[in-house]
């Protein structure tokens, strides 16, 4: 028996639309996530208490986590679509590289006393850069067919080796001074970090997006089920050209706020951000099977690793077990996504 639009339409919206925004928001995994957020953080405040419960550890957290928050956001979106982008940390670096190159293009080769108005045109070509690659990826995969993780693996060597190419395997180090001191070191609202005020921004933009809009309730769709999702009318092709772009977007900006932060393109610090943003969206309750997710979960999800990673420095644990624990934490996050799917699937 065939089943009718309506029918199929009733299904698509049925999870998303008659759950409450807060529902929405937070998402079916985030509390279990959340409640290992909270322990890890109390169990370094008491063995720690002097050097981790500290107004700069937890700026200097903030601060570290901003560039992958906002490649995370990105991922969540993929992600809900049953897809992956490995390609986000190597379209970050070539964004970066091209942003960079472009700031000295116009400032004569050094780009150090370079004004707002280069740092401008600088920042859009970083965003144009990773929105391009952003509209590969989409195209080779919801037009041409190509499985994500081929395409994106293919783009991730692809964006890599492009922005060596662009300055010859070396990293751009002529960065505006006034960039580094006002985006990348810069205060405001109290000592808040100027990098972190972008992430969040972009945070909530991302979680309007996904939450409360035709278009998140379509990414939502897409990855529970693409075909009953087409046959109830959704553009499937054009939603997941968009989605890919969205994450390329987003990389260009990362790569921008990178370059700020570390007045360099760090190449090689950069080069599993494609993995961590995977991981913190993985461990933040958005599954890989799509159709499940919340940008709250991978926000929690980001902090886990970075919150580990700093109690460990601090209580002199070696980062190696940091490694071990995230994975421990990773794969705990997708056998419990797992047993809900089971549970559900069994009714």
């Amino acid at each position: 028996m065939s089943t009718t639009a309506p029918e199929i339409q009733s299904t698509v919206d049925g999870q998303f639309g008659k759950r409450s925004l807060w529902q929405r928001l937070v998402g079916a995994n985030t509390f279990w996530i959340a409640l290992v957020l909270v322990a890890l953080i109390v169990v370094f405040t008491l063995l720690r208490p002097a050097q981790f419960a500290t107004l700069f550890t937890f700026q200097t957290l903030l601060i570290e986590t901003s560039v992958l928050l906002v490649l995370s956001v990105g991922m969540t979106f993929v992600i809900i679509t049953s897809g992956i982008d490995l390609s986000v940390g190597s379209v970050l670096i070539f964004s970066g590289m091209v942003c960079g190159k472009t700031m000295e293009a116009l400032s004569g080769g050094n780009a150090s006393g370079a004004g707002w108005g280069v740092i401008t045109i600088g920042l859009v070509a970083a965003v144009l850069a990773g929105t391009i690659w952003g509209l590969i990826n989409g195209f080779l995969i919801a037009v041409a067919k190509i499985p994500p993780l081929i395409v994106t693996l293919g783009t991730m060597g692809a964006a890599l080796g492009a922005a060596y190419l662009l300055n010859n395997g070396s990293d751009v180090r002529s960065v505006p001074t006034v960039l580094n001191k006002t985006l990348g070191y810069g205060t405001s609202l109290g000592g808040i970090p100027n990098l972190v005020i972008v992430a969040v921004v972009i945070t909530l933009i991302g979680a309007w997006l996904l939450h409360t809009t035709k278009f998140g309730r379509y990414t939502y769709a897409v990855g529970s089920n693409a075909e009953a999702a087409r046959r109830s009318g959704i553009g499937v092709t054009g939603h997941l050209l968009k989605v890919y772009l969205l994450t390329g977007f987003l990389a260009g900006i990362a790569g921008f706020m990178s370059l700020a932060y570390y007045a360099s393109t760090t190449i090689t610090a950069h080069t599993n951000d494609n993995l961590n943003a995977i991981a913190a969206t993985v461990m933040g309750g958005t599954s890989l099977f799509g159709g499940v997710g919340s940008v709250l979960g991978t926000v929690i999800g980001v902090f886990i690793p970075a919150v580990l990673k700093k109690g460990f420095n601090i209580t002199q644990i070696p980062d190696f077990w940091q490694m071990i624990a995230v994975g421990g934490v990773l794969i705990a996050a997708v056998w419990f996504d797992q047993r809900r799917r089971r549970r559900r699937n069994s009714r």
